[in-house]
């Protein structure tokens, strides 16, 4: 879901400018705002580059290393519901400082730096210094976007909504791959104890999450269509129905489940490929194609494997 989350708060966002009759570059921009604000959260991965260096020894154990070390800090404090208000709030702060309608900068620099500090504190007590250091990179990245918000010429009130809409809205979307994250963090406070199963049989869940993430990046494309006046089946090249052929990957790999998804997922995603043009082409847009195409593959080939699955289960 990793990608999932991002384009949701996208789609969300850009459709929200839209209709409200803003212009497509600036309904586009807010949603790549609303985007990378949901997409922040999984900063918490940084650490796993921890676990693939030391476990770099070959593919498979530097592959083992990276989760094991994802698992430790993963869906923790970065996911927390009342972490991502109070730093929404801290980073529409840090921009009203910048903006020529607020005075008194210095007191709004002053608030910033005592707040995100407190934070910090609050976390390293209650979890400790990894925790704390997981955080500091996380508001870092927060701030980042804020200075590609103000480099778009957003204020701190379009800062504050798009960073709620990202960061409330991220920690749902692991809810069908995963355990559920600390969604009070530090409270201790459970509001969903389990993972949501989509169907008992695991690979039909497995199958069920995918669909649930190819869904979001369809909302991601119909958004963009939207604002573009575009219309997505024209660009759709007859070679995406080459994606059907995937069903035979029932015979050929074993059956996914969350615990063995790599095999699946990966040839999956390559049955994408079909997207790439055979020639170069010099169309203005044309790239458009190629995402279309190999989205639609990706689509027609996982609905076959699913429907070979079943007949064949």
């Amino acid at each position: 879901m990793f990608v999932g989350h991002g384009l949701l708060a996208f789609a969300i966002a850009a459709s929200v400018a839209h209709r409200r009759g803003w212009s497509t570059d600036r309904a586009l921009a807010v949603g790549i705002l609303a985007g990378l604000f949901g997409t922040l959260p999984d900063i918490d991965m940084a650490y796993a580059l921890f676990g693939l260096v030391t476990g770099a020894e070959g593919l498979f154990a530097a592959s083992n290393a990276f989760w094991a070390a994802a698992s430790v800090v993963h869906r923790a404090v970065t996911h927390s519901l009342v972490l991502g208000a109070l730093a929404a709030a801290g980073f529409a702060a840090w921009r009203a400082r910048t903006t020529n309608a607020m005075e008194r900068t210095h007191v709004w620099f002053a608030t910033v730096i005592l707040s995100f500090s407190a934070l910090l504190v609050s976390v390293f007590l209650a979890s400790g210094p990894l925790a704390a250091v997981i955080v500091a990179i996380f508001l870092l990245g927060g701030l980042a976007i804020v200075h590609v918000a103000g480099a778009l010429d957003f204020g701190p009130g379009i800062i504050l909504m798009t960073a709620l809409l990202g960061l409330l809205t991220h920690p749902f979307g692991g809810l069908f791959t995963g355990a559920p994250p600390q969604f009070l963090y530090p409270l201790d406070v459970t509001i969903i104890a389990d993972q949501v199963l989509l169907h008992p049989d695991p690979t039909l869940h497995l199958l069920g999450a995918f669909f649930v993430e190819l869904t979001t990046i369809w909302l991601a494309l119909f958004a963009v269509a939207r604002l573009r006046g575009w219309d997505l089946l024209p660009r759709v090249r007859p070679r995406a129905a080459l994606g059907v052929g995937y069903a035979g990957a029932v015979f050929a790999i074993p059956a996914p489940t969350l615990q063995v998804s790599w095999p699946f997922v990966f040839s999956v995603l390559g049955v994408g490929l079909i997207g790439v043009p055979v020639r170069l082409r010099r169309q203005v847009g044309d790239h458009w194609y190629t995402v279309v195409t190999a989205l639609t593959a990706v689509t027609l080939a996982g609905l076959a494997y699913a429907t070979a699955y079943l007949l064949v289960g």
